[in-house]
């Protein structure tokens, strides 16, 4: 790792350089110094994936908001639709006191419906309500637009990260590759989530962090980051599990302060997911209390794919819908991805988590139209198509990106605002 993290940062002061100074690469091989670079320069890997992702995200909020035109609804109902009124009411109210008039998908309401959900996103949508000239609403949105920056500078870093570590590739790939892994995050099928009162900006950008943790050998940031993932979705067990396994290693062949480091984010790394576990069997009376209020109330269990298969084999034979049929299309190519991945010889940590991802929820039974929602923070796993494209002329890379937004924006408004039960 040390050998590769030198080439690393030989290859971004070149590329750098050779942004600012036609023939940086013969002043760098002679040792000659180089004018400084201006702030925005130094800046340049933070607001760059910022404006990117804003922009598609933008261009998403602008359909979702035309079609909600044409078809006579409202927007803010769409923002808030389906989870993200839960979101909204645990800000509001608490676990205790939700109204009855938050149902599960069977439609009913007991004294221990709220708890199927985590609670980092709703707490801290409430923490920020608090402040002057907020409400729940206004308080979801605007930490969803300030966190989906994050996760998109996360995405950045992430495929740029790839590139270094990744055999036989230039460095000059770097930069592109990043900027395109942030396009295809903020354009995936249904990143209009990242807009709405979701936890999937929250969930993104802390699983990105840790997994730049990781690819950096900053044990504290992964640790940390996994910990805080933990309070907010279930699914974050698969980034415990390889945020831990990669801690776990380090500690076997590192010595010094960074054993130690790894060794804290080892112990880190399930603290938020098992104390939330803890909180629910406490309120229930039984260890296994949060899987019984999933199950009885959204029919989530992981029954090794026997739902999804049916799922499948029922929607190629009988759907007609867009989005029933979009949804295997999803789940087909999330398998082609992991292929992907795998022969492009991506990082373990990175192929793992993105693959793992997948694998529990093509596993799991329950409500499958959440799926496409459900894949988004797999979104390392579009890495290997940033760094195809970013191999492409200019023109190729335009295009298909433009094609790409314009297609999923559209898609995205159409779930929302269309079909009945969505995500």
């Amino acid at each position: 790792m040390t050998g590769v993290a030198a080439r690393r940062g030989e290859g971004d002061d070149r590329v750098g350089t050779m942004q600012r100074v036609p023939t940086a690469p013969d002043l760098a091989d002679t040792g000659a110094a180089t004018a400084p670079s201006s702030l925005l320069d130094r800046t340049r890997t933070v607001w760059l994936p910022i404006v990117v992702y804003l922009a598609i995200r933008g261009i998403g909020l602008a359909m979702l908001a035309r079609f909600a035109q044409l078809r006579n609804q409202n927007l803010a109902d769409l923002l808030t639709a389906w989870d993200g009124k839960w979101m909204i009411g645990l800000a509001t109210y608490g676990y205790d006191d939700m109204p009855w008039r938050f149902v599960d998908a069977r439609g009913e309401h007991t004294a221990d419906t709220a708890y199927a959900f985590f609670p980092g996103f709703p707490m801290l949508v409430r923490a920020v309500a608090q402040l002057p000239g907020f409400d729940a609403y206004r308080a979801a949105l605007t930490v969803n637009v300030i966190l989906g920056c994050v996760a998109a500078v996360a995405a950045y870093r992430l495929g740029r990260l790839c590139v270094e570590h990744m055999p036989r590739l230039p460095d000059r790939l770097a930069e592109r590759t990043g900027l395109l892994t942030t396009v295809l995050f903020a354009a995936a099928p249904m990143s209009i989530v990242l807009t709405m009162a979701y936890t999937e900006a929250l969930y993104s950008a802390l699983a990105g962090w840790a997994l730049v943790g990781v690819m950096e050998r900053k044990w504290l940031l992964a640790g940390l980051c996994t910990a805080l993932a933990g309070f907010c979705r279930p699914t974050s067990v698969v980034l415990i599990g390889v945020v831990a396994l990669a801690a776990l290693l380090a500690v076997l062949t590192s010595d010094g302060a960074e054993r130690v480091r790894a060794a804290a984010c080892v112990l880190l790394t399930p603290l938020g997911w098992v104390t939330y576990l803890l909180i629910v069997a406490n309120h229930t009376g039984s260890l296994t209390g949060w899987f019984r209020i999933q199950t009885e109330g959204w029919g989530t269990t992981f029954d090794l794919g026997v739902q999804t298969w049916q799922f499948v084999n029922y929607t190629l034979v009988n759907g007609s819908d867009i989005a029933d049929l979009s949804v295997v299309g999803l789940l087909a190519a999330s398998i082609v991805l992991i292929v992907l991945a795998i022969r492009a010889k991506m990082p373990w940590p990175i192929t793992l988590y993105g693959s793992l991802v997948v694998v529990s929820l093509l596993g799991s039974g329950g409500l499958m139209m959440s799926r496409p929602r459900l894949l988004l923070p797999a979104f390392v796993l579009l890495i290997p198509i940033a760094i195809a494209l970013a191999k492409t002329a200019k023109p190729t890379r335009v295009w298909t990106c433009v094609g790409v937004v314009t297609i999923t924006c559209w898609y995205g408004a159409h779930m929302v605002s269309v079909y009945p039960h969505a995500m």
